[in-house]
């Protein structure tokens, strides 16, 4: 290694520091914060070039693809001085992460800083100081490829976005996105949703009761079987209705109701049982591979119930403070240092006898696996325990690096071994006079019943003594009603019995069930079934599942995932005028085309000219993005934003919210039909067509039109919202200016005004409220007065908690609502003059007056806190030292304390988060040949 001094840039200041620590004196660690630059938003190119090729996009698509670049404006300072650091060192090693994001960031880095010294790219996948020194002795040149792959990541990001989205604004509502993975996730859980909505239950009862040996050691030991076979016939279970409440196979299976099920306790009660069969078999499980990005996310949300953006926050947290490996991961496998620590520590904590004779080795299902080449775990050639690492971390990071150490250390431990049984006992019986015929026997006629058990003994534990992996709720399994016949087998023991064994029996009882609907997909089960489907990266489920959340797409209820009516419309828009965009199959080809791209079989440009242009490499023609856009045809938006709920009554997404609305009531001419909004808290398959009309009727006309305001010249509406009725102004749809990024979009939403609302009073219903009525509650708050003593304005206001008075910060109950409009000045000042009760109530007098304070000139006083007795002149406070005393201190003793208060500034409250300046969204520049980026030279100009 060359002397001098070297210049080593990673992403993060964290990641910086662990860093700078493992190297000498000879070494300066900047972080660029993320990337450095990217495609501006069209609005924001230089004036010259908007008319230009890269106006629309800031991509050229008739040259080439051609990126412009700018820094952003916020790294511009970070930019100069990464250039000024780099004038005094002799080399320059790009540490950033080894993923195609960290290639990008590098390859920008070069292209912005022209560095004149020999480059080296460092990589490592954790930040220990082992890893750092054998990243110091292997590096190598900048991977063209990945940076291809990354840039056209981007770029079709860009392109897809742009094209598609502004039909989203035209057709559904302003400011609504489009995106290649963001939308096909949406489609997931809407297809989801349109299976519940389409569900139809099926009523199915059954017979269980509790079983015991008549005569051997474990007689009087009770076990529970369930009935499956009547007189031949199968006992239909959940598992064989469809989604129409049909039996899928009706031949041999016998569906009981609630007569026969009971028909047959009565038939079969108090009779002897015998052991039909019993089959006895080995029980082995293995672990489960060592953590991936989709697994861990997956089992962040199953056991610690963090959402996917939280997990992957706290593990990078983790890998930038040296914890844990590389976060972002396809690859299952463990390096050879980390088998030989995770079986070497499995022996140290629970006994030679839990490790197995050689090492197990995973390998990636995943044919495109290239983020990283081992799964995620603890940093080190050695592991830490989480106790060892327990007074360094806490929170989340500790629960998330100790779900990372099991996980761990359970891959390379043995199996699980045991045994199952599953055992047929057979009961026979008279059905009683009056029954209903089951099966081929009537009322009186003899009934053959059979009922199964089956349990699993562990015998060793294995892994299990370290580590279980979760699962997900799936349909048959806990959560629905059906659980008990559709669980895997648990440690659960039956009695020794032998075919032919007699039998007693006890407990026999009917259950009534109903089949359940779909579960509806948990940011755990999407994560699953995006990359089953190999659809986008692991490393960007976690943006992909927020951008849906922030964009009103989905909603969380609990874990559940539930989509909103908008994410109805949008994709119903997209199902029937981009249905290839969103396939599944296409979507997942495309994922594959860009590993394609980074391992070098496939070329940048011609790829994206056939997905953008629909020109293959042989020159004909076909469909493409653009022909996608320009041949729409008439998209009825009325009908894209409306969804049949039955019997006439539909549902619109309008753009103020969801509404329905009853066609197939009779109207005046030119009346509207009846019409209720649809509460947020109504998930789309609750929304029945009794609960529609149930709507209907406690709205009357729902969003019902009051008249226009005067002063203003808005239409005044009456709503029905989540927290009850409520009045509120319609203003005018706002226009956005078309290419405008998610932050830009965000801040112009901010800045537009306000509507005002106001809820109805306790007295006022949606039927009976009139515009008047409205008028008077969007008038509050009401000023009463101003206080005569300090000249503080008073206010009438209706709060969470009812309507009260406010006085600076002072507030008082009124005693009724209508009181709002109705008090005076002197009233107020009358309620004023009363001590507080109850919540809030008037503080205790001043333990002791000291004069006024030169700086204030306010009043110093000494109170009782909740944390003692301090000093106050109503503005700034001061505990008293544990050395002064109430009855010592002088009035200068409070006035020095008071200043020195001051003096120090408010306290700052600080979080993790604001030790480190946030980086920007991560967004894909990729790379072209040095000679064609003419166009980002006018970066490093501005």
């Amino acid at each position: 290694m060359s002397a001098g001094r070297k210049l080593v840039i990673v992403e993060s200041p964290a990641k910086a520091r662990t860093i700078a620590g493992y190297l000498g004196d000879d070494y300066e660690v900047e972080a660029s914060v993320g990337h450095i630059r990217d495609l501006p938003q069209p609005s924001e190119l230089p004036v010259e070039m908007k008319k230009g090729p890269f106006g629309r996009f800031a991509v050229d698509v008739d040259g080439d693809f051609e990126p412009y670049y700018e820094v952003y404006a916020d790294k511009k300072k970070k930019v100069a001085e990464l250039k000024k650091a780099l004038k005094s060192a002799d080399e320059l090693y790009l540490a950033t992460d080894e993923d195609r994001e960290g290639e990008a960031i590098a390859w920008h880095l070069l292209q912005e800083l022209k560095p004149k010294v020999p480059v080296k790219r460092m990589v490592f996948h954790e930040i220990t100081r082992e890893a750092i020194n054998r990243a110091l002795e292997n590096t190598r040149e900048l991977d063209d490829r990945l940076v291809d792959a990354q840039e056209t990541r981007r770029i079709l990001d860009r392109l897809y976005g742009y094209e598609v989205s502004p039909v989203l604004w035209r057709k559904v509502r302003q400011g609504l996105s489009a995106g290649r993975v963001q939308s096909v996730a949406t489609r997931l859980v809407v297809e989801r949703e349109r299976e519940r909505m389409a569900f139809v239950a099926a009523d199915y009862w059954d017979v269980s009761g509790e079983f015991t040996t008549v005569a051997g050691d474990d007689a009087g030991e009770w076990f529970t079987a369930r009935l499956v076979q009547v007189d031949g016939a199968r006992v239909a279970s959940g598992r064989d209705f469809d989604d129409s409440g049909r039996l899928k196979a009706p031949q041999g299976v016998v569906q009981l109701d609630e007569a026969a099920a009971r028909a047959l306790v009565t038939a079969l009660a108090d009779r002897p049982g015998a052991v039909r069969s019993l089959d006895t078999k080995p029980y082995t499980r293995k672990p489960a591979a060592p953590f991936t990005t989709s697994t861990l996310q997956q089992e962040a949300s199953r056991k610690l119930r963090m959402s996917s953006r939280q997990a992957m926050r706290t593990a990078q947290s983790l890998y930038e403070n040296g914890y844990i490996t590389y976060m972002r991961t396809d690859s299952p496998s463990l390096s050879a240092q980390a088998t030989d620590a995770a079986r070497r520590q499995a022996a140290e904590l629970y006994g030679p006898e839990f490790v197995p004779g050689s090492p197990r080795v995973y390998t990636s299902k995943n044919k495109g696996a290239q983020e990283a080449h081992e799964a995620i775990r603890p940093a080190g050639d050695s592991f830490r325990t989480p106790a060892q690492v327990s007074k360094e971390i806490s929170g989340d990071q500790f629960k998330l690096y100790e779900l990372i150490w099991k996980r761990t250390v359970a891959s390379q431990m043995a199996d699980a071994r045991g045994s199952t049984a599953s055992v047929r006992l057979g009961v026979t019986g008279t059905l009683p006079s009056g029954a209903p015929t089951i099966g081929d026997v009537a009322a009186g006629g003899t009934t053959d019943a059979v009922f199964a058990a089956s349990g699993t003994v562990i015998t060793f534990r294995g892994f299990l003594a370290a580590y279980e992996e979760g699962r997900d709720t799936e349909r048959y399994e806990e959560g629905s009603e059906d659980a008990a016949k559709a669980k895997k087998p648990g440690d659960v023991r039956l009695p020794q019995m032998a075919e032919g064994d007699a039998l007693d029996a006890r407990d026999l009882h009917a259950d009534g069930h109903s089949t359940s609907a779909p579960p509806r997909y948990t940011e755990a089960s999407l994560v699953k079934a995006l990359e089953e489907r190999g659809i986008g990266r692991p490393s960007t489920y976690a943006s992909t599942i927020s951008v849906i959340q922030d964009r009103g797409y989905v909603l969380n209820r609990g874990q559940a995932l539930v989509p909103s009516w908008l994410a109805f419309a949008v994709i119903r828009l997209l199902e029937e005028h981009f249905g290839q965009l969103i396939d599944y199959d296409f979507t997942a080809g495309m994922e594959a085309d860009l590993d394609a791209i980074a391992a070098g079989s496939k070329e940048r440009v011609q790829w994206l000219t056939q997905f953008y242009f629909g020109v293959d490499s042989d020159g004909v023609v076909g469909e493409g993005l653009r022909q996608l856009v320009e041949d729409l045809g008439d998209i009825d938006a009325r009908e894209i934003n409306s969804v049949a709920i039955g019997e006439g009554i539909t549902l619109r997404v309008g753009r103020y919210g969801p509404y329905i609305e009853d066609t197939a009531a009779e109207v005046e001419e030119g009346q509207n039909p009846p019409r209720a909004s649809v509460p947020d808290d109504v998930a789309p398959d609750e929304l029945t067509v009794a609960k529609a009309r149930e709507l209907l009727e406690t709205q009357g006309d729902g969003d019902i039109v009051l008249g226009e305001d005067p002063s203003t010249g808005t239409t005044i509406v009456a709503k029905a919202g989540r927290y009850g009725p409520y009045v509120t102004e319609l203003l005018p749809e706002p226009e956005f200016e078309e290419g405008l990024s998610a932050a830009a979009l965000k801040r112009a939403k901010a800045a537009l005004p306000k509507p005002r609302t106001a809820s109805l009073l306790k007295t006022m219903s949606l039927q009976t409220v009139t515009l008047d009525d409205a008028l008077q509650l969007l008038s509050l708050p009401r000023v009463v007065g101003t206080d005569p003593e300090t000249g503080t304005e008073i206010t009438a206001q209706n709060g969470r908690y009812g309507p009260y008075l406010k006085r600076g910060t002072d507030s008082r109950t009124l005693p009724s609502e209508e009181a709002m409009f109705t008090v005076t000045l002197e009233e107020a000042l009358a309620i004023y003059a009363q001590p507080k009760r109850g919540r809030g109530a008037t503080a205790a007098p001043p333990l002791k007056e000291l004069g006024e304070d030169p700086t204030s000139g306010k009043p110093i006083v000494i109170k009782d806190g909740r944390f003692g007795a301090y000093v106050t002149d109503g503005t700034t406070n001061r505990t008293l030292p544990k050395d002064v005393t109430i009855e010592a201190i002088t009035h200068e003793q409070a006035v020095e304390l008071l200043a020195e208060k001051r003096a120090k500034g408010p306290v700052k409250k600080t979080t993790r988060a604001s030790t480190a300046k946030k980086a920007p969204a991560k967004k894909t520049p990729a790379k072209k040949p040095a000679a064609k980026k003419t166009t980002t030279k006018k970066t490093t100009e501005s």
